[in-house]
């Protein structure tokens, strides 16, 4: 064991860090009970569990027998060069070899992998095995679904998609599939006895192919650990097991920790109850909240309480938003970044009105020396962003946006899109052949043949009209006709509510998540009620196509500064100088899709929570007093009014400074100051005289 006396590489920690890095260890012993972290936001977590991992190995641990378990391998890969870094100043050139001996830091998954071919022919799994990812396992599931005659049913049965989700639920939340129809797929319940069945065969599919799903790979790894003799082979065989974001973990996560150390000795867990926001990947609280009494005695538990990210105005709001939380490990975040500035807590007429003061406040900060990509937006759904995208678009202003797609990019605008423009200019194919590939039953010879007679016809739309319906495309061919009739004169912006109206059914029976790209399409319909004509709407919106396809939108190639849209979800873990958040009214936040259970009010609270969390210096919190909604057919498309979100009440206001926007002061003065207009007609006429 090495001499522990030379301790200088743990000075830099805080009281609470180095408790939890040294917790366990000592002369004669280091492995130690079990030990929860809980790290509040920017309180060093990653830090301190890169110290503890390096503070084992210097104190004597076999890196070989050292399980370290985080949410991706770039996590992994990064943790291990921070113990490299660390261990260096005591251990000096031995540190590499010791660390790249740390062989067995992973994901959940990776690992699980792992073991399972190590272990394969115990359990029963050819060691040859491949891994289906989420799209293969879903066409996997989609040939099983189509030979069980499930395809073909009179009404309509869950699509691959939806099929694989369920599964997915009932495995991770170790939940039988009643429970998950019931909460989460409750349009679904009436399949129960058929999902079991086309499950049933989907495993039996795989076994037959030697395939293993994502799921199977921490499921498998699960049903391992049952037989005592491979669980105390498995436990025996790492003396230490931590555990990186354990508030992200699902049920079968949990069930293997325990399975592994079922007394708790040698088990590191970290993570942070007030960030657990993942429920719609299976990822459950309860985990982290419950770990302490698994054991006997009840494991330990270190807070890291003090942030070196936000000021303490900042913190403060933070902390009251949460400490309303039902259930919590009671933490208040504390910070030596003292600031007289309260996060701003801002009121606007509507959306419009916010994506124009965001524009207003970044380009203002970057005046002031705040690069844009040290600016954030954040929103609870990508749909939020969509008309500050729009105005960010307009004004010049590069952005990059993670979590879903750029909103203009997203495949149910184009759809939308592609129509309007097909009947705009039936001769682009393009948009044509986006179109047509939307209609069941037509493929792309058949597309390919309808825009060839369109193209040779001197009337393309009355060419359009008189062709017969391809053979089964039935009545859906009959509507796309009439929807093209319909718009082949414009009358704006009645044209792109006759478009959603044609799209919607497709919208239903092509996406899993139709109502929330429904929310897309409604805002894409107020953006456009702000253009005078279909042909400005399309012009202005072709001419700065988005960057990206993908959920990560691309950094622009020719801009080296650019401002950072994200959902909340995906800024987990991120932090930037300034941040705004959108839409903080109920209905957003909390979602009205994310309002039902009191778990999931819990959760949504501490969604802002984690977006207030983000911010280093500056915070606005955005409330738009209306917005535009589309009705039913008595009450028509309408503006409704929101209220402040209820995660705020009136006794939390104090901690925030309130203004609103544009400020009428302000407005009047700009309005006395700004010069007379300039009669350029009288100039005009006076160069004759």
């Amino acid at each position: 064991m090495t001499d522990l006396a030379n301790t200088a590489y743990l000075d830099a920690l805080n009281a609470e860090q180095r408790r939890a890095v040294e917790h366990g260890v000592g002369k004669d012993c280091i492995v130690g009970a079990p030990l929860l972290v809980i790290a509040g936001a920017g309180s060093g977590k990653t830090n301190t569990l890169a110290h503890r991992v390096a503070h084992l190995i210097v104190a004597g641990s076999d890196p070989r027998r050292m399980l370290l378990m985080t949410f991706s391998r770039r996590a992994a890969a990064e943790m291990a060069g921070r113990v490299e870094r660390i261990a260096r100043r005591v251990l000096g050139d031995r540190a590499s070899v010791m660390t790249d001996a740390l062989t067995w830091a992973g994901t959940f998954h990776g690992i699980g992998a792992r073991l399972l071919r190590e272990y394969a022919e115990r359990i029963g799994v050819d060691p040859a095995f491949t891994i289906h990812d989420r799209e293969d396992s879903a066409d996997l599931m989609n040939l099983v679904r189509h030979d069980l005659g499930f395809s073909r049913t009179e009404s309509r049965f869950p699509t691959k998609g939806t099929c694989l989700a369920i599964y997915s639920r009932c495995v991770n939340a170790e939940m039988p599939i009643e429970a998950v129809l019931g909460q989460f797929f409750p349009w679904c319940s009436g399949w129960a006895s058929e999902l079991k069945q086309l499950f049933g065969a989907y495993v039996e599919a795989k076994q037959a192919q030697h395939v293993l799903d994502y799921d199977d790979l921490l499921l498998y790894w699960s049903q391992m650990m049952s037989d005592p003799l491979i669980a105390e082979e498995l436990g025996s065989r790492f003396d230490h097991v931590l555990v990186d974001e354990y508030q992200d973990t699902n049920r079968l996560q949990s069930s293997i920790l325990l399975a592994l150390k079922p007394d708790g000795r040698g088990l590191t867990v970290v993570g942070d109850d007030a960030q657990s926001i993942y429920s719609f990947r299976a990822a459950t609280v309860r985990n982290i909240l419950e770990f302490p009494a698994q054991f006997t005695p009840a494991a330990e538990i270190v807070t890291l309480d003090r942030n070196y990210r936000s000021t303490q105005p900042i913190l403060s709001a933070a902390n009251g938003v949460i400490s309303l939380a039902k259930e919590r490990f009671t933490k208040n975040l504390w910070t030596d970044r003292t600031s007289t500035r309260k996060p701003l807590l801002v009121t606007i007429r509507d959306e419009a009105d916010q994506a124009r003061y965001i524009v207003e406040q970044v380009l203002a900060n970057r005046e002031e020396g705040t690069l844009l990509k040290h600016q954030s937006v954040l929103f609870r759904t990508s749909s939020h962003s969509g008309p500050l995208e729009v105005e960010l678009t307009r004004r010049n202003i590069p952005f990059v946006k993670f979590g879903g797609l750029k909103f203009l990019d997203a495949a149910h605008v184009k759809d939308m899109l592609a129509l309007l423009r097909f009947a705009a200019n039936p001769r682009d194919r393009v948009a044509g052949f986006r179109v047509l590939h939307l209609l069941p039953g037509v493929g792309p010879a058949s597309a390919q043949r309808v825009l060839d007679r369109m193209t040779e016809a001197a009337d393309p739309i009355a060419a359009l009209v008189a062709l017969p319906a391809p053979p089964r495309a039935g009545a859906d061919w009959r509507l796309f006709v009439e929807a093209i009739e319909n718009l082949r004169y414009s009358e704006w912006p009645v044209d792109l509510e006759r478009v959603r109206l044609w799209y919607e059914p497709h919208l239903d029976r092509i996406h899993e998540d139709s109502e929330t790209r429904r929310a897309d399409l409604m805002q894409l319909e107020q953006i456009a009620a702000g253009y005078p004509s279909r042909e400005r709407f399309l012009t202005e919106l072709t001419l700065d196509p988005p960057d990206a396809t993908s959920d990560q939108a691309g950094v622009p190639l020719l801009d080296e500064d650019y401002l950072i849209l994200s959902t909340i979800h995906s800024a987990k873990g991120q932090e930037w100088k300034s941040v705004f958040v959108l839409n903080v009214v109920d209905g957003c936040m909390p979602s009205d899709l994310g309002a039902g259970t009191s778990a999931e009010i819990e959760e949504e609270r501490r969604l802002l929570y984690v977006a207030m969390t983000r911010a280093k210096d500056d915070l606005h919190l955005v409330v738009p007093q209306r917005f535009f909604t589309h009705g039913q057919a008595a009450k028509g498309d309408r503006h409704v009014y929101a209220s402040r979100t209820r995660f705020i009440p009136e006794r939390l206001l104090p901690m925030f400074e309130r203004t609103t926007w544009p400020r009428a002061a302000a407005a009047q003065a700009s309005a006395a100051n700004r010069a007379p207009p300039i009669d350029i007609g009288a100039r005009m006429r006076g160069m004759w005289r």
